[in-house]
């Protein structure tokens, strides 16, 4: 705890959560206004799963950047401060800072979650929505988001600590937004390969074109597939962790 404590400490001036606000308010916006856009179209025919799987299709997009960007200012700083000397100095583990930071960059992302639930929320009241406020399909939304950026960041946290140039995990975040906002065009086992194609693969709302209009539903997402996307994350999480303890400083 004292070394997730300092990892925030560190962040007091990196306006890492403004940052994240920002950035999760712009996609917020920009999936309100389709969805409004929708409802002025269809009134009385849109409701939570239309903004659930809009979002969900905005975090394709938005959220591998937000990550690696996150992730890259959390370990930015040991790069341009050559502080890893330093921290070892005081008797604390490589392994110990590997996750101290992967939690911070957790917590942050996880706010970014929490963000748009609320938003969503306020969204369903201001436009009276006929349903009742669907609480455990925003659950499993978030709970589905989580899932894959548990995975996003660990991929990023491996390649921000293993190359001190910072483009290329940067780089990493905009290849993967990109696979991600296209991943739905793409045959399901090519699309199951690429872990940002699970924002909309997770989600518990999926859609279908009927005629000239699209129709939402709600499915459910087999656990064996969370699992498998969870152990990808702690795979690739312990591999990315043992690699930044050995190699030299």
């Amino acid at each position: 705890m004292s070394v997730i404590s300092l990892e925030f400490f560190k962040l007091r001036h990196k306006r890492l959560f403004l940052m994240v606000t920002l950035l999760i308010s712009v996609e917020i916006a920009w999936a309100f206004i389709s969805v409004g856009m929708s409802i002025s179209r269809n009134p009385g025919m849109v409701g939570w799963k239309d903004i659930i799987m809009t979002l969900a299709s905005m975090n394709s997009l938005f959220l591998p950047i937000i990550a690696a960007v996150v992730v890259s200012r959390i370990c930015d700083m040991e790069h341009k401060g050559n502080t890893w000397k330093l921290l070892l100095s005081a008797c604390v583990k490589r392994s110990h800072i590997y996750a101290a930071k992967y939690i911070c960059a957790c917590l942050l992302l996880f706010y970014a979650g929490i963000l748009q639930v609320l938003a969503s929320v306020l969204f369903g009241a201001a436009n009276a929505f006929e349903q009742p406020l669907p609480f455990s399909l925003l659950m499993r939304f978030l709970g589905g988001t989580m899932v894959t950026n548990i995975v996003v960041i660990s991929l990023q946290q491996w390649v921000s600590l293993a190359v001190k140039n910072q483009s290329f995990a940067l780089c990493l975040g905009m290849i993967g937004a990109f696979i991600g906002m296209t991943a739905d065009l793409f045959p399901s086992v090519v699309r199951s390969l690429f872990v940002w194609s699970y924002y909309t693969g997770l989600c518990p709302v999926t859609y279908s074109y009927t005629g000239h209009s699209t129709v939402f539903a709600i499915r459910t997402i087999e656990t064996s597939v969370t699992a498998v996307i969870v152990f990808i994350g702690a795979l690739v999480y312990v591999v990315g962790s043992i690699r930044v303890s050995r190699q030299e400083i």
